[in-house]
């Protein structure tokens, strides 16, 4: 079991942790650390105890905030997930049948007609300009 040395409010300290757990001990100490120089900014100098009991509460608050906040959003999630399922268990909507407008086969027929003598009638004068 290492034994690891921390510094939590400009105080050294030495603690014991399990084999490779010595990342997680250094990252806990820092957030304690940052909350005893929290204090020590606002109060100053505090005994040992009551600068490590403050920093643990000032902590456990946070924690506690984020735990109400991490329960809503597990609520948010499950009705989330709630209503997804209710929407992929509704049937497909019915096709709708839309109605597209045709050009009447006479109507292109007189089209067509009506192109052909214009392009005739082009052809003719362009022989007597030429």
């Amino acid at each position: 079991m290492p034994e690891v040395e921390i510094k939590i409010g400009g105080r050294a300290f030495e603690v014991f942790c399990q084999d490779g757990e010595e990342h997680y001990l250094h990252s806990a100490a820092r957030m304690l650390d940052t909350e005893a120089s929290v204090l020590a900014g606002q109060i100053g100098r505090l005994p040992e105890a009551r600068m490590l009991l403050m920093a643990g509460l000032m902590l456990a608050d946070k924690t506690a905030g984020l735990e109400d906040k991490l329960r809503e959003l597990e609520t948010r999630l499950v009705d989330k997930d709630a209503e997804l399922a209710r929407m992929a268990a509704r049937p497909a909507p019915e096709p709708q049948k839309i109605e597209v407008a045709v050009i009447p086969p006479e109507l292109t027929e007189s089209l067509s007609e009506l192109a052909a003598r214009a392009e005739s009638l082009a052809d003719a004068v362009e022989d007597k300009l030429g």
